[in-house]
């Protein structure tokens, strides 16, 4: 099957926003010259789709999607099972999650993150994999929503881009919110396994926090020569 062989790695990249700068590091992860990649708008009501074909049209790779609104494809579940990469736009988590659910998308993701396809994406598509994730599904001050829960504890992103995430994060922990990893714009963590590998940025101080209730942590991130929030 096209796309199955990926070497027995299990990765994760929850990207914290402004996720062009890093498509290129992100098709590298795959390891292939030309990957498949198959695009999950499912967040926007697959409005986002278009934008992320002009992304990723401009890298060497084949690019498709599938569309949960409407009538899906028949071959849905096995045409994500073949792809290199999935990538997961933004949007509404909670709206996204029960539209998975419903459908069963949650379940043929979990089969491709066993099977070594890399699974990433940015905002919903960040958060989705935790136990949790603090969210604007439901309204303007933030929440929390509990996630798939496959990556350990709990995910923020748009940590440095929006300035209610620190508070909201803070609160939400101090009512018992699980601990975990806050995200910058233009940074991601990727994931072997259920473990941190890495922190990589696409911009001068962008990170990643550990974050509990004693505060945050800033972790080591990998700057990405070549590539910049601008591009």
């Amino acid at each position: 099957m096209p796309g199955a062989d990926h070497g027995g790695r299990v990765t994760i990249v929850a990207c914290g926003g402004q996720t062009r700068p890093l498509t290129a590091w992100l098709l590298e992860l795959t390891g292939k010259e030309d990957p498949s990649v198959c695009i999950l708008g499912t967040a926007t009501g697959d409005a986002s789709i278009p934008g992320y074909y002009e992304t990723f049209t401009a890298y060497r790779c084949r690019p498709s999607h599938v569309d949960l609104f409407g009538i899906p494809r028949p071959d849905w579940g096995e045409h994500l099972l073949s792809r290199d990469l999935i990538f997961v736009g933004g949007g509404n988590t909670a709206s996204m999650l029960g539209v998975w659910r419903a459908h069963g998308v949650d379940e043929v993701l979990r089969r491709a993150w066993q099977r070594g396809v890399v699974l990433a994406g940015g905002s919903a598509g960040a958060i989705c994999w935790f136990e949790a994730g603090v969210t604007d599904s439901f309204r303007a001050e933030l929440d929390g929503l509990d996630c798939l829960g496959w990556l350990p504890g709990s995910c923020c992103p748009h940590y440095d881009g929006e300035e209610q995430r620190r508070p909201a994060y803070a609160r939400l922990l101090a009512e018992g919110f699980p601990p975990g990893i806050a995200i910058d714009d233009f940074a991601a963590a990727r994931f072997e396994g259920t473990e941190l590998a890495e922190v990589v940025t696409a911009a001068d101080g962008a990170t990643a926090y550990r974050v509990d209730l004693d505060g945050e942590t800033p972790l080591e991130a990998r700057r990405l020569m070549g590539r910049s929030g601008g591009e």
